[in-house]
This record gives C-alpha cells, sequence and structure tokens, in this order.
C-alpha cells in the first residue's frame, strides 16, 4: 500500500479544473448506439452536418402493432456458441426452429438489466439463456456491440459510396444514468472486445447517459415535434386533454409515412419550448424504458444554453418490464408454477411468441378504455387451462382479459414511479419546475401519463416528445457532437481512499493507533476526493500525491472507496466499502530522488472517472487507471 505523504492529504482538497478531456478530434461522423433493455438502435450525424440526425434504416421482420424504428434486444449463438443473430432476425429464426432443436441453441432477451441488478459485477458474471444454459455476459454485450458495428458501418459505406473506416467514427453508448461506476466500465470493456473501439484510443468511445442525452434533445423540440399535456391548445388537430394517446397515434402516422428518408433535421435554433426558459430555470427528465427509469433534474445556464445537473440522477428497476413479470405471475396464477416453468424450458420458443403477443395487447390498455383485450395463446397452452373468474376465454382460445385485469399488471410498476416522483418533488433543489419530460418507450402508455397527471396536479407542464422512443438516441448523437454541453454533474457517491494520517489525542480512537519508527499514526482515514451529490463542473480534477513505499516497487495499488453518505470520517465505517482500485505503474520511471513523489490527477465530472498520473522529479507519465470491476 502507498502511503500519501501526510501533509498532502491533510487540508487542501486540490481540486482544480482542467480543459474538458473531449477534445474534438477529427472524426467524420458520430454514431450512438441506444443499447436498450427491450429494444435496441442507433442513429448518426456527419459532423459537416450536425443538424440532420440519420436513424438506422428499417429492420427486417417487425411486429404488428409496435412501430420498428428499433429492434428488439435479443440474441442467438448457434449450439457452438457462436454468435448466429440479433433482434427480428434472431427472434425468427429462434421460432421457426424444431422444438427439439431449439433446446440446443442460446437465446437470450432482455439481459441489460443484469448489469444493473448484479451486486459484484466483473468481467466473469454469467446470464442464462433460454434453454437454461450460461454464458458470459461479457461475451454477449460484445456480440451485439459487434453486429451494431458491422450495421453502422455497412450502411455508412453505402451512403458514402466507399469502404467506410472505423477510424472516422466517434461512437457513443448510452446507459442509465443510475448505473454504478463498474456497469459503466463493463460496457467500455465489450466495446473494446467487440473491436468497436481499441484499448489505445479509449477517447474514440464515450459513454452517455440516457437522461441526459433526453435532455438535450428536448431543448430542441419545436411545438409540432411534441404532445404537451399540461395545456389545452390544439396540437396536431386534436386537444391533448380529450386523448391522451390521440396525439400520439397521428404523430406516429405522420412519422410512417415520412419513414423512407429516416431523417431527423434538428434545427440549428433553441425550440420555442426552451425560448420560454430563463436563466436558472429547472425541468426534471424522467427517462422510462423497458428496464429502469432514471429520473434528472437540469437548470439551464444562458447564454449558451448549458446545462447543469442539480440533484444526483435517481431512480430504480421500474421499467416497463415489470409489466412483463405481472403477466407472468398471472400465468402462473392460472396455470400453476410448475406448468409455466416446464412449458418455458420445453416449448422455449412458443413462451417467445406468447410474449409477442402480450406486448402488443399491453401498448392498447388505457385509462378510460372499456372492452377486453384478447391475447393470443400458443396451441400447446390451451389443452392445460384451468379457469379463473378474472380472466376468461373467448371461442377462438384466445386470454381475454377485462380492462381492469389489464390495468392491474401496470399498477405495482407506475406506484413505484408515481412514489419516486413523489420523494423528488419534495427535495428542494426540485421546487418550481418548469418542464416536466416524459421519454423512453414506456413514455407512451397513456396509463403512465395520466398517473403523471394525477400527480403533478399542474404544478408544471408535462411534455412528451413525437418518436418519444428515439429521443434518447437523437440525443445521444447530439451529446457525441459536442460532449461539453453539460457543464455540471452532481457527484453519485462519495469517492475516496484510505491513508494513514498523524495521530491526535482525543480527536483519533485509539484503536486506530499504530505507531511506526517512533511515530503515532491513525490507519483507516478515509481521504475524501469527492463527496456525495457534489456540483462538479466538466473536466474538474483531483489531485493527489503518493510515495512508493517501498523505492523499489514496480506497482502502486491504492483501493478506492466508496459510499453514499456525502461525510466519512474512516473507511471501516458502515456503509463505506472497496469499490475499486487505483493502479500506478511506475516501472521505467526510476529517478534519483530519495523519496519519489507521484502526483495523480482524477477527473470526476465526466460520466466516467479517468485517472492520469505523473512523476513530479522526472516529470514523466505513469500509466494510471481505475478498475472497478475486478474484486
Amino acid at each position: 500500500m502507498a502511503n500519501p505523504s501526510p501533509a498532502k492529504s491533510m487540508g487542501d482538497p486540490g481540486i482544480t479544473p482542467l480543459s474538458p478531456s473531449h477534445t474534438q478530434p477529427s472524426f467524420v461522423v458520430v454514431v450512438a448506439i441506444d443499447f436498450g433493455t427491450t429494444s435496441s438502435g442507433y442513429a448518426y450525424a456527419f459532423t459537416k452536418e450536425p443538424e440532420c440526425i440519420h436513424t438506422m434504416r428499417r429492420w427486417e421482420g417487425g411486429d404488428p402493432g409496435v412501430s420498428n424504428q428499433k429492434t428488439p434486444t435479443t440474441i442467438l449463438l448457434t449450439p457452438d456458441r457462436k454468435f448466429h443473430s440479433f433482434g427480428y432476425a434472431a427472434r425468427d429464426f429462434y421460432h421457426d426452429l424444431d422444438p427439439s432443436e431449439s433446446k440446443q441453441w442460446l437465446y437470450l432477451e432482455k439481459f441489460k438489466m443484469k448489469l444493473h441488478t448484479t451486486a459484484n459485477l466483473s468481467i466473469d458474471t454469467d446470464l442464462h439463456a433460454a434453454n437454461g444454459k450460461r454464458v458470459k455476459a461479457l461475451d454477449i454485450f460484445a456480440y451485439a456491440l459487434a453486429f451494431f458495428k458491422e450495421q453502422a458501418l455497412k450502411e455508412l459505406s453505402d451512403q458514402t459510396g466507399g469502404e467506410f473506416d472505423n477510424n472516422d467514427v466517434r461512437w457513443v453508448i448510452t446507459v442509465p444514468a443510475i448505473w454504478k461506476m463498474p456497469a459503466k466500465q463493463f460496457m467500455r470493456e465489450a466495446a473494446y472486445k467487440s473491436g468497436l473501439v481499441s484499448r489505445e484510443n479509449p477517447d474514440q468511445l464515450i459513454i452517455a447517459l440516457e437522461p441526459e442525452a433526453a435532455s438535450i434533445y428536448c431543448r430542441k423540440l419545436r411545438l409540432h415535434q411534441m404532445v404537451d399535456l399540461g395545456t389545452h391548445s390544439t396540437q396536431n388537430g386534436c386537444s391533448p386533454t380529450d386523448n391522451v394517446g390521440g396525439g400520439m397515434t397521428q404523430a406516429k402516422e405522420h412519422v410512417r409515412r415520412n419513414r423512407q428518408s429516416r431523417t431527423f433535421l434538428v434545427e440549428n435554433v433553441i425550440g420555442e419550448l426552451w425560448s420560454e426558459l430563463e436563466e436558472g430555470d429547472r425541468y426534471v427528465v424522467v427517462d422510462c424504458g423497458g428496464g429502469t427509469v432514471d429520473l434528472t433534474v437540469h437548470q439551464i445556464r444562458l447564454p449558451e444554453g448549458h446545462l447543469k445537473e442539480l440533484y444526483k440522477a435517481s431512480g430504480g428497476p421500474y421499467g416497463s418490464i415489470g409489466i412483463d413479470y405481472e403477466f407472468e405471475k398471472l400465468l402462473c396464477r392460472i396455470f400453476g408454477q410448475d406448468f409455466i416453468d416446464q412449458f418455458k424450458i420445453k416449448r422455449p420458443a412458443a413462451w417467445v411468441d406468447l410474449m409477442i403477443a402480450f406486448e402488443s395487447r399491453k401498448r392498447a390498455a388505457a385509462p378510460d378504455r372499456s372492452n377486453p383485450l384478447n391475447i393470443n395463446l400458443p396451441f400447446s397452452f390451451i389443452d392445460y387451462y384451468k379457469n379463473v373468474d378474472f380472466v376468461k376465454w373467448s371461442s377462438q382460445g384466445m386470454l381475454r382479459m377485462s380492462p381492469d385485469a389489464m390495468n392491474s399488471l401496470f399498477k405495482s410498476t407506475i406506484d413505484h414511479i408515481i412514489q419516486h416522483l413523489t420523494e423528488l418533488f419534495e427535495k428542494p433543489e426540485v421546487s418550481d419546475i418548469k418542464f416536466l419530460f416524459l421519454v423512453g418507450g414506456f413514455a407512451e402508455s397513456p396509463l403512465l401519463q395520466h398517473a403523471v397527471q394525477d400527480m403533478l396536479q399542474g404544478r408544471s407542464r408535462i411534455i412528451i416528445p413525437h418518436d418519444v422512443g428515439l429521443t434518447i438516441l437523437k440525443g445521444a448523437v447530439l451529446f457525441g457532437l459536442d460532449p461539453s454541453i453539460i457543464k455540471v454533474r452532481r457527484a453519485p457517491l462519495t469517492y475516496g481512499v484510505g491513508v494513514l494520517n498523524r495521530f491526535v489525542d482525543g480527536k483519533h480512537p485509539p484503536e486506530k493507533l499504530l505507531v511506526k519508527d517512533g511515530t503515532r499514526w491513525c490507519t483507516d482515514v478515509f481521504d475524501t476526493f469527492i463527496a456525495a451529490d457534489q456540483s462538479v463542473a466538466l473536466g474538474e480534477m483531483v489531485k493527489r500525491s503518493y510515495t512508493p513505499a517501498k523505492p523499489s516497487q514496480q506497482v502502486i495499488v491504492i483501493h478506492v472507496y466508496c459510499s453514499e453518505k456525502e461525510k466519512a470520517g474512516f473507511i471501516s465505517e458502515p456503509g463505506v466499502r472497496k469499490c475499486g482500485t487505483l493502479r500506478l505503474d511506475v516501472s521505467g520511471t526510476e529517478s534519483a530522488a530519495p523519496r519519489r513523489e507521484i502526483q495523480t490527477l482524477m477527473q470526476f465530472g465526466d460520466t466516467e472517472i479517468r485517472a492520469m498520473a505523473v512523476d513530479v522529479s522526472t516529470g514523466r507519465t505513469v500509466k494510471a487507471s481505475i478498475d472497478f470491476l475486478s474484486h
């Protein structure tokens, strides 16, 4: 363990803003990948025409009743674990396999949530395929990213009429803002493994936070590109309060007619909404996806319209897949848990069919619906049914759900979101919110829209962009074109390291006393780099100096600790956990100085934490990296 020179770790926090690390290298195009829990896609813009955002070409396949601008996040591996297909292609191929064959193939869906829910995420974390077999999560994420790389480069080559070089692309991958550092690093490792970018050129990839991306896009909205639930004005020829979903339907129709061009013009002006905002105005972005719901509070900084995060991102695993789980629980009540478990293993493709049928009916749920919803069941199901009163069978052998039964499947997920919003709106930083932007695929649900309206009682206007499922994708492209747009973020956790400080009687607990060469030290002192919820400017640096414990030492390893509490005195306190290691490779920088000083710079204002280090006596850089994935 390196001993930081005690003088250096006392008092002076040593924070100095540095110019942002994202200098604009000469990329020709920015490609953003929205790697979602339920569906994924990509979009791109050429740096010469930043106002033209192109979304990916239409996918082969697609579902009735679901607009297929993105493709399902499903992946299929051959029986010998090689990549076979992704998206609709994976689903359709798997579906057409003979049941005896399909057991051999590895089919995965909705696997992104594993990165959020795994407590000790590591490079070796496993996922389970539909047939119960285990596969390495890193392989699956790398296969998916390699698929998007190939699709995007192919489309770019077709567009430009020549072989498009990956080195000309700046890649952006979106992740939920509430993800912890290990999950973000995992995504980066998968990108390295997939060949999207190389370790030698890490700046070619930016990790973007989903609600931030949505926020950046929402600044550009014009009135004809959104539904405003808070006004009675007519947009798209319908009054939003008559039928919340109606405006969406017409908007979708408009998009569908223009689908072939697949290019969105983002006018290089501030949208009308934005022009109503004044210096210091606040708004909330609620990003409701398949897996997570992410809430971010931003404040506007004029004249450039930069954004400042006012309250650290919050949310949780309350995405729309919660409704799928409720449906599965309902099926277990009807058919029995054993039958459902067996059915999923014995007829995995029929189970996928059933969930597809449910997906399109799920989208038809609305607060004012009075007629029942019919769900097609695979024939193999129908032999087994038992009668229950809340679900009926139609004469065609469909499962018939009353609107109440359907709406009850949404209740627990929507309740979680509303509870979270209610708590957020009670925070002092979150008073006087002018707009609430509802984005993400789940934002299309009239039930969710209605619940948010009820909760807010007119306290702020609710804005839903058209094409709400592509909001994050388009915003991520804009972020890749100019990553410095978000100037101030909030630290989600308190980060620091354990150090020795001079022991002070009366201040330090006696059990922490360590006497070394006649000097009295206090062990386990938490030396804070940055505190939870502290404002951090983009490019802001924390400076610390360390010395190797032995002159011959080649690598200094310093454990990084984190806590959700703002203040921590000692690394042994409850709630403080080791979350990563800072490695300083000092080999090849021998110096004559009797005491070597390695100055470490850590950057916190970005979506990822970066580290750099310099050997003070020689001025040479030392390799520095922070690893959050090894335990």
